[in-house]
Formats: structure tokens, sequence, C-alpha cells
């Protein structure tokens, strides 16, 4: 989805619409104040020695459900030759994408083959994504994303990217209703 104005609303917007729809039915207490993630957070995450892969930043436990915020980087990535598309599918955390910088084809949806389970004490299923599966596509829809663009990506849909033409850098919000990534994380 192109947004050509208001696109910040836009995501806003997006993100609000989820959140909202899970407070609804909220039966512990939400923060009394607002979390913020700034920019400074942001670049110190892509600028670590471990690189920006895929850092969550913060973890804030919004009552009755988590809310985690990433930010990933992703090199050029050549199309294989073979059409050969791998990915990976979190069974219990949507991932709000919003393009930054770069663009890419992203794939998403299809059917898995050769799928297995990332290691639970992996940092990444541990902090960022909760229990998590990857393997290789069987379909799926293929859309190019550039800054601006928003994807919404429901719990066990695989997703991965095709094509990287130089890099592409996305934050990730990440809606947890199962309480899977760890509140208070920084």
């Amino acid at each position: 989805m192109r947004c050509s104005t208001g696109t910040g609303v836009l995501f806003a917007g997006v993100l609000v619409a989820l959140l909202t729809q899970a407070a609804s039915t909220q039966s512990r207490v939400p923060p009394a104040d607002a979390t913020d993630v700034t920019k400074a957070e942001i670049e110190a995450v892509l600028k670590h020695p471990e690189g920006g892969g895929d850092r969550q930043i913060k973890v804030v436990d919004m009552g009755k459900y988590n809310v985690g915020v990433g930010v990933l980087h992703r090199n050029a990535i050549k199309p294989n030759p073979a059409g050969i598309v791998t990915g990976i599918a979190h069974t219990q955390v949507t991932e709000v994408y919003y393009i930054t910088s770069g663009a890419g084809t992203l794939v998403t949806g299809g059917t898995i083959t050769n799928a297995k389970p990332l290691a639970p004490d992996a940092e990444v299923v541990r902090v960022a994504v909760g229990p998590s599966i990857n393997g290789t596509f069987q379909g799926g829809k293929r859309r190019k994303v550039a800054p601006g663009d928003v994807v919404i990506i429901p719990p066990g849909v695989l997703h991965g990217w095709s094509e990287v033409e130089d890099h592409v850098t996305y934050v990730s919000v990440r809606p947890d209703a199962d309480h899977v990534l760890p509140a208070g994380y920084v």
C-alpha cells in the first residue's frame, strides 16, 4: 500500500486500530503514561556491533497484551535463479512493518515446506518474535515495498524477502496478545 500524503498518520491509524481491538477486552491495567521510541534509539540499534538485522528496541506491557518495537535491516538480496524463497512465520505475534528506507520484494502467505522451528532459546525467539518456524515458500503473494509502505503480517503467516535492491530498513511494531515477549525489555 502506498500513500503519498499522511503516511505517518496512516501508520498511526493502523497501529491504533490493532491495539484498540486488543485493549477492548483488557483485564489488567495498562501503563499510566506513553512510551517513547526515539530516532536516536533506532539509529543506535542499526549501528549495534552485531548489526541491526532484527533487533528489538522495547517491549511494553499494555495490560491485556504486550507491544514490541524493533528495527530490521536487510542488505541486498539477489533473486534466487531457481525461484526459491525462504521465510519465517511467528506462531503468536503479529508484525506491522513500516518501511523507512530502501526497497525490495516481500513475499507473504502461501504454504511452507521444509518447516523447522527456531530454537526456543534463540534471542530472536526470546526477545523479538516469540515461537517461530522457518522454511521455503510454495506460492505466496509478492509485493514491492518502499519507504512509507505499511504491511501487517498476522501470526502464522510466512514472510520473507525474494529480492532487496540495495537494502531495506523497517520498523516493526509487534502486538503480542499472549505475552510471549519479555515486558520491560529495553
